[in-house]
């Protein structure tokens, strides 16, 4: 959403001489890559260089275990992609971003603690190859910056898209992330996603995922026994995004979840759901 609505807003300023740059890390949520590229190109006729970089990423991912570190590699690596695709268009001055008040402050700036770093704040090397970096929506919250969206026209698919965190489902997935990882949580996150939207909470949860934790439990299956990952569910209500509730999602809605989760998505036997606050 925030990405989304800034390069709107820029596009809406200096039109043609803004060119996205589409980072698809191979991290997002099933489909996603192609829905933002169909909509900016069609809806918007914005310029846009899709980057598939997954391969690029993973391996650079590969034995990382701390989220943090996955944070600043996600980051890294972002940057070093930006920074050849612009070569290959010529002269580019400015890097834009999406970068929205809560991650400044989640990342730790003036007195406020470092809380986790977001990619495109904590997560950025201090070597960036531009001259100078636009954030429009950097004192903005995500309530505000839906606001912006709407007013600039934008669809309500698009504004009230769910948020995603830059470096994607690399810090959804506990532990070491692969290719298989990324591919259950994929479907899984999926699958809970359009239950939600199915039960028309969509708008009134705030935020929804699923996270593939590093965990395995033996369960059965027909009549055999597995061993197999154990994914959580995460569902909250905020104003902020600093602060959130677990929303109390009903016992039928998250039996159909769970039930969907386990025969339609390979590997998985056991699924939880989070009641922790934030924080």
């Amino acid at each position: 959403v925030d990405s989304s609505v800034a390069a709107v807003l820029v596009h809406r300023a200096v039109g043609k001489n803004l060119t996205c740059i589409f980072v698809d890390h191979g991290l997002l949520r099933k489909g996603e890559g192609d829905e933002v590229e169909r909509v900016f190109r069609h809806r918007f006729d914005i310029n846009l260089i899709r980057v598939n970089a997954r391969d690029r990423f993973l391996s650079r991912l590969a034995g990382v275990t701390d989220p943090e570190r996955k944070r600043k590699i996600i980051g890294e690596e972002f940057i070093r992609v930006f920074e050849e695709e612009a070569r290959k268009i010529g002269k580019v001055d400015y890097l834009c971003q999406g970068t929205i008040y809560p991650d400044v402050v989640e990342s730790g700036t003036g007195n406020a603690a470092v809380i986790k770093s977001h990619h495109n704040v904590g997560g950025l090397p201090k070597d960036i190859g531009f001259t100078g970096l636009i954030e429009p929506l950097r004192y903005l919250f995500k309530d505000e910056v839906r606001k912006v969206g709407t007013q600039l026209g934008m669809p309500e698919s698009l504004v009230w898209r769910q948020p995603f965190p830059g470096p994607g489902l690399a810090i959804r997935i506990l532990g070491e992330v692969t290719g298989e990882k990324l591919g259950i949580l994929q479907d899984a996150d999926a699958v809970f996603r359009e239950e939600i939207a199915r039960a028309g909470l969509g708008r009134k949860i705030s935020q929804y995922f699923a996270v593939l934790t590093n965990i395995r439990s033996v369960g059965v299956m027909g009549d055999d026994r597995t061993y197999d990952h154990t994914v959580a569910l995460r569902a909250v209500t905020t104003s902020d995004f600093m602060t959130a509730d677990w929303a109390r999602l009903s016992p039928d809605l998250l039996s159909r979840i769970s039930n969907r989760i386990v025969i339609e998505v390979p590997h998985v036997n056991r699924v939880v759901y989070d009641i922790t606050s934030k924080p």
